[in-house]
């Protein structure tokens, strides 16, 4: 399915920030929408492609940018720099998430009340706190081997996202008690959970030239493609698409 994409500059009311819009051709009315959060090197080519193949799906699908207009990492570099500021503030990474989230309720192509979320990484960190703060019009959140540790926003409200967590299980950001922790918590706020481990695949195991097994982190392409499918058929569950 071709698709068209275009920048989209929207606010939280403090900053300015440039997302990605992917349309599919021919998209007709008012339809389901994905949002796509990405890693620590911010809004970059690779996370554009993704949302162009989001869109081939028939998704209008909104790229975010969680750092600022004109903020953007290195993918090969180290990111520690403009992502921890944003992790360790918890808050301001929720109210630019919910930024993200109405400016896509607001494009022409949108039903604002069947939108998803898809993250990588950092991104899945990010998907899975759009699921916490319970907004309305959220269906669905998918973690691509995302980091797990809750936000210690209080109190938390019940979680009505249906979750997906896509997981290397040699991950060394989120061991098995971190998966357990999130397990426990996404349990305790009602949420309708499911978790996909994958044997032997470790942090970034969708990333295409990832070769740090040293640090955890490494392509793998089989956990790549199996998750790419389990994500498709989540949403196609979340949003009753499925034929």
């Amino acid at each position: 399915m071709n698709v068209s994409g275009s920048a989209l500059d929207y606010t939280d009311g403090t900053d300015t920030f440039e997302g990605y819009v992917a349309v599919p051709a021919g998209a007709n009315g008012r339809g389901p929408a994905l949002l796509v959060a990405h890693d620590w090197a911010g809004l970059h080519d690779s996370m554009k492609r993704i949302a162009e193949r989001v869109a081939a799906l028939g998704y209008t699908c909104l790229a975010l940018d969680l750092y600022g207009k004109g903020v953007r990492g290195n993918p090969a570099g180290d990111n520690t720099a403009i992502m921890g500021p944003v992790v360790g503030n918890r808050p301001l990474l929720r109210r630019r998430l919910l930024a993200g989230l109405a400016a896509a309720q607001q494009l022409p192509s949108v039903d604002p009340a069947r939108i998803g979320i898809l993250g990588y990484c950092f991104g899945g960190l990010c998907a899975l706190d759009l699921a916490r703060a319970a907004p309305a019009g959220l269906l669905g959140a998918a973690s691509f081997h995302g980091l797990l540790m809750a936000p210690g926003i209080e109190p938390q409200a019940p979680i009505t996202a249906k979750t997906l967590v896509l997981h290397g299980w040699s991950d060394p950001l989120a061991p098995p008690a971190a998966v357990e922790a999130f397990a426990q918590e996404f349990t305790a706020a009602g949420a309708d959970w499911q978790l996909h481990a994958y044997g032997h695949a470790m942090h970034a195991f969708t990333v295409e030239g990832a070769n740090s097994p040293e640090n955890g982190m490494a392509y793998q392409p089989a956990a790549a493609r199996r998750s790419w499918l389990a994500m498709k058929a989540f949403f196609e569950e979340v949003f009753g698409t499925a034929g």
